[in-house]
């Protein structure tokens, strides 16, 4: 295992070893449960509460019925699709919490064009993950002490229905991929991309999301500040560039972003 990797001590934890490709691959532990309200309440429950949750533990649902997006939005569940959260440990010398955004957002959507090779995959900055333009995933992070809670719901089987943009989901363009095998690859690429953020830097994790991302000229608006203008790129510290109509550039650290029209794949 890479130098970086910090395995979870959570007393349910149980990582488990894989060959793959002729080597071992450290599976992160898996705790999976049937039903509960939300994932990533559970675990800021946890954490309130003093138990110790190692950074790696994962808590996976078959179903969530109080499941929550930004801005207190609602998240739909279904079975067979992913629900879960995790925990990231943060220290001293992490770089900003407020990039991890884009360090779940990267590892996600590798993930994702493993088991879908053939969508049109697109991240909406900082972590949305779009295919043809409609929304496929919620990620949330939430901050507890030295601990980001990062929850993130994927639909494998089935979509909800949002009243102010599109959705999909895998299994309606004819794409079965199994909630469980889909859990430990996340994982693991998600303990990867960590290793990444810590050891290269947020600009290693900027580098890898831009050309997953909306390309260079894409119109946006900024929900919060009500402004609209064009994606001008990433700042090496991960904020959006947006260029407006009298060619001055914004950097907007945090918000909600919407696409002005629809985007191109990749």
């Amino acid at each position: 295992m890479a130098v970086g990797h910090r395995l979870s001590l959570h007393r349910r934890a149980g990582g488990t070893f894989r060959q793959r490709g002729g080597g071992a691959v450290l599976i992160p532990p898996i705790e999976r449960i049937q039903q509960t309200g939300s994932t990533n309440a559970d675990l800021l429950a946890r954490l309130a509460g003093g138990e110790h949750v190692g950074e790696g533990h994962w808590l996976v649902a078959d179903r969530q019925t109080a499941g929550r997006g930004r801005l207190g939005r609602a998240w739909g569940d279904g079975q067979g699709n992913f629900m879960g959260s995790t925990v990231v440990r943060l220290t001293a010398s992490d770089p900003s919490p407020a990039t991890l955004a884009l360090v779940v957002a990267v590892a996600l959507a590798k993930v994702v064009r493993v088991f879908a090779p053939s969508v049109s995959l697109q991240l909406k900055w900082p972590n949305d993950l779009l295919v043809d333009g409609a929304k496929c995933s919620g990620i949330l992070l939430e901050r507890s002490g030295d601990a980001v809670v990062v929850g993130i719901g994927v639909n494998l089987a089935s979509a909800p229905d949002l009243p102010d943009r599109p959705t999909f989901a895998f299994a309606d363009a004819g794409i079965a991929i199994e909630r469980d095998r889909f859990a430990e690859a996340l994982a693991i690429a998600l303990m990867d991309a960590l290793w990444t953020w810590r050891q290269e830097g947020v600009g290693s994790i900027v580098r890898a999301w831009l050309p997953l991302g909306h390309p260079v000229g894409t119109p946006l608006h900024v929900s919060e500040q009500g402004i609209d203008g064009v994606f001008d790129g990433l700042e090496p510290d991960g904020a959006l560039r947006l260029r407006r109509a009298d060619g001055t550039v914004m950097l907007v650290h945090a918000g909600d972003v919407e696409l002005r029209r629809p985007v191109e794949g990749n």
